[in-house]
């Protein structure tokens, strides 16, 4: 499937985004998929995940991101509530080995 990310942008520190992540195909039979975020000068993180059927996310981001997904639209979300400077990054979607482009989440007052 092709992955296509919107919902970033700038938003001030304790602020909320709700990321999106449309998939062309069903995503309904797909085990694994998520959202990962890189920073400049920083590794790739995974942030929240599922994995066939269990949702984990990184320690830095439980209890304010919460990821979901909408077998109907094929697309997954990432809510972000209490967003942090630390948050800014490129957030990427991924379903099985698929990615998409990314979208900007930027955290400053």
């Amino acid at each position: 499937v092709q992955l296509q990310a919107s919902g970033g942008g700038l938003v001030q520190p304790g602020g909320s985004l709700k990321l999106s992540c449309a998939a062309s195909g069903s995503i309904f039979s797909k085990n694994d998929m998520g959202w990962a975020r890189q920073s400049p000068g920083k590794q790739r993180e995974y942030v929240a995940t599922i994995i066939s059927g269990v949702t984990n996310y990184v320690n830095s981001v439980k209890g304010r991101f919460t990821i979901s997904r909408d077998y109907a639209k094929n697309t997954v979300y990432l809510q972000m509530n209490g967003l942090k400077p630390d948050d800014t990054a490129v957030y990427y979607c991924f379903v099985e080995d698929s990615w998409g482009p990314g979208t900007q989440v930027t955290v400053s007052s």
